[in-house]
C-alpha cells in the first residue's frame, strides 16, 4: 500500500488530477468514501439547479474555445466525453453532472478506490501515513480533493432552532403562509428563498453585508441573475426584505421564533422579529477531523478552507497539497479556482508541479525568438486561444523569461511565476482581467476605447506585466474587445509590439 501520490476524494477535483496522473504514468492512487464519485452533487444544490454555466451553442468549433463557456466538463483525452452531451440546459441538472462524472471515471480507467473512507492522515519522515477502515497507505506526497466537508453553523446562540439547508424541505408549499428567516446572502440562501416565493408570507434574508451580485464583482460564486425575482419583490414592497444585520439571539417564545438582530448599516438600531420558521444557509467549511497533529493544514482567516504556498501547497505542511474547490485561497472570490472550470486548469498546473517535484520531470516551456514581432504574435495567439487564460482571468498566467531566447511557460498562478523566476532579469506574465469592479452602474459605463486609456477598460482584456529580478517596473494593457479577439493591428498587435520593443532592448 505504497504509493508516490495519494487522492482523498473522487469528486470533479479528484477525478482531474487522477486522470492527469494517470496519463503521465505516475504512480497514484484515489480514495473515495462513497461508492461512486461526486457525492457532494448528489446532495447538492438542495434544488438541484446548478449555477456553473452550460453554454451549448457558441458558434465555435475548436474545443478549447468552447470550454470557454462550458462549466462543467473535465479535460481529459476523449473529445466525445463533454459535458454538454449529458445536458442541453443552460443551468444544468445536478444529476446530470453526476452521471458525467461517474462515465469520466469509466471512460478513462482511473484507479479509483469506492468505499474507502479515510480516518486519519499523519505526517512521517519519508511521506504521509493514510489509514482506512481496513489499510495503511503510505504516500511521497497527499493530495486532499475532498471538497466540503459539511455546513458552517455560525456561533449565535439559538441557532440549533434554524434548519439547515442540507435539511431544509426543497417544497416551497411546505412554507405556505409563514414567516420566513433565511441566515445567508449567498446564492444556497437565494436558491431557497427562490422556492418559497410563490409560498411565504415573509421571507427576510440576513447577514451582516450587502448583498454581492455577479454582474458588479463579475465573481460566479457572488448572487447570480437568475435569483433577482427575491430582490424585486423586495424593492416592490411584498413584505419580504433583504437584511443587513447580525443576528444576535434566537429562542422560542409564545409559539413563535424570536430573533433579536442589530442592523448593520442604520446606527446600531435594534430589533426583535418574529418568525415561524428560520433556515440556515450559511455555507459550508472543510473538515479538517481527518489530519491528525502532525499534518493539521492553517486555515485562512474565515477558518474555512486551507492557507496554501503559490504552489497550491499546505501553507505549513511540507508535501500536502490541495485540489478541487480547496484551492481557492489564492485567488477567493475573484477568479474560478471554487469552481470545476477554474479548477480543472489548476489541477493540470499542479500535476506538472507535483511531477518536475516527485518524478523529475521538468516543468515543459516554449521557446521562441528575444523578437518583439514573434514575441507579439505568440502572446496575441494565446490570449486568444487560451481557455484556462479566459476561466481564470487575474490569476493563471503565461509567463515568459526572456534570455537569448524566449521560454514560455504556459497557465501558472502569476504570484507563483513571479516567484520561480525572481532571480530572472527579465520576465514577462501575461494574463485577462477585468476592469475596476463594483462600478455604481455597470450598465452604464463611460468607454474610451484608444489604445492609451486601455487600463481603463471595464471588460476582460489582456495585460501584460514586466518584472525585473521580482520586482514589477511596467504593465500594458490591451483594449478591450466585444467578441475577445485582440487582433486589430491598430488596437491591438500595434501598442503591444512598441511595448515589447522598449522593453526587449533595454533587458540586461
Amino acid at each position: 500500500m505504497r504509493h508516490r501520490y495519494l487522492i482523498i476524494g473522487a469528486g470533479p477535483g479528484g477525478l482531474q488530477l487522477s486522470h492527469f496522473l494517470q496519463r503521465a504514468g505516475a504512480d497514484y492512487v484515489t480514495l473515495e468514501r462513497e461508492a461512486t464519485p461526486g457525492g457532494f452533487f448528489r446532495r447538492y444544490p438542495r434544488h438541484r439547479r446548478l449555477i456553473s454555466l452550460n453554454k451549448v451553442h457558441t458558434g465555435e468549433k475548436e474545443r478549447e474555445i468552447q470550454l470557454r463557456w462550458d462549466w462543467n466538463s473535465l479535460l481529459g483525452d476523449d473529445p466525445d466525453l463533454m459535458f454538454p452531451d449529458y445536458s442541453q440546459e443552460y443551468f444544468p441538472h445536478a444529476d446530470d453532472l453526476v452521471r458525467y462524472l461517474a462515465d469520466f471515471q469509466r471512460v478513462h480507467g482511473l484507479n479509483v478506490r469506492y468505499g474507502t473512507p479515510v480516518r486519519r492522515v499523519d505526517r512521517t519522515d519519508d511521506g504521509f501515513e493514510v489509514r482506512t477502515d481496513d489499510e495503511v497507505h503510505h504516500a511521497e506526497c497527499v493530495i486532499v480533493a475532498t471538497g466540503w466537508g459539511g455546513p458552517y453553523v455560525p456561533d449565535i446562540p439559538g441557532i440549533e432552532l434554524a434548519t439547515g439547508y442540507e435539511d431544509a424541505p426543497v417544497a416551497g408549499e411546505d412554507y405556505a403562509g409563514r414567516r420566513v428567516l433565511v441566515i445567508g446572502k449567498g446564492n444556497s440562501a437565494f436558491e431557497t428563498a427562490q422556492a418559497l416565493l410563490p409560498y411565504a408570507s415573509v421571507i427576510h434574508l440576513a447577514s451582516p453585508n450587502p448583498v454581492r451580485l455577479t454582474w458588479t464583482s463579475k465573481h460566479p460564486g457572488h448572487v447570480r441573475g437568475q435569483y433577482g425575482a427575491l430582490l424585486d419583490s423586495y424593492w416592490f414592497k411584498t413584505l419580504h426584505a433583504v437584511l443587513e444585520c447580525t443576528v444576535d439571539r434566537i429562542w422560542r417564545e409564545d409559539g413563535v421564533i424570536r430573533a433579536a438582530i442589530t442592523y448593520t448599516l442604520a446606527d446600531g438600531e435594534q430589533a426583535v422579529l418574529d418568525y415561524d420558521a428560520v433556515v440556515r444557509c450559511t455555507g459550508f467549511t472543510m473538515d479538517t477531523g481527518l489530519f491528525g497533529p502532525s499534518c493539521r493544514p492553517d486555515l485562512e482567516p474565515n477558518g474555512r478552507i486551507p492557507a496554501i504556498r503559490p504552489d497550491f501547497q499546505s501553507a505549513n505542511v511540507d508535501g500536502l497539497y490541495f485540489g478541487g474547490t480547496l484551492m481557492q485561497a489564492r485567488d477567493f472570490k475573484r477568479a474560478s479556482s471554487a469552481f470545476i472550470d477554474g479548477f480543472r486548469y489548476n489541477l493540470r498546473t499542479l500535476a506538472t508541479l507535483l511531477r518536475e517535484r516527485y518524478d523529475g520531470v521538468p516543468l515543459r516551456s516554449h521557446e521562441l525568438p528575444a523578437d518583439p514581432d514573434r514575441l507579439t504574435d505568440d502572446v496575441l495567439a494565446r490570449v486568444n486561444h487560451s481557455s484556462a487564460l479566459w476561466t481564470q482571468f487575474e490569476y493563471l498566467s503565461d509567463a515568459y523569461v526572456v534570455g537569448p531566447v524566449v521560454r514560455r511557460y504556459d497557465d501558472l498562478p502569476e504570484d507563483y511565476a513571479v516567484s520561480r523566476f525572481a532571480d530572472e532579469d527579465l520576465l514577462l506574465t501575461v494574463t485577462l482581467r477585468w476592469g475596476p469592479r463594483d462600478r455604481p452602474d455597470v450598465f452604464a459605463i463611460q468607454r474610451h476605447p484608444t489604445p492609451e486609456r486601455a487600463d481603463e477598460c471595464a471588460f476582460l482584456h489582456p495585460v501584460v506585466r514586466v518584472w525585473r529580478r521580482g520586482a514589477q517596473v511596467a504593465e500594458r494593457h490591451l483594449l478591450e474587445d466585444l467578441q475577445a479577439r485582440w487582433l486589430d493591428p491598430v488596437r491591438h498587435a500595434a501598442p503591444l509590439r512598441s511595448f515589447l520593443t522598449d522593453h526587449l532592448a533595454g533587458r540586461s
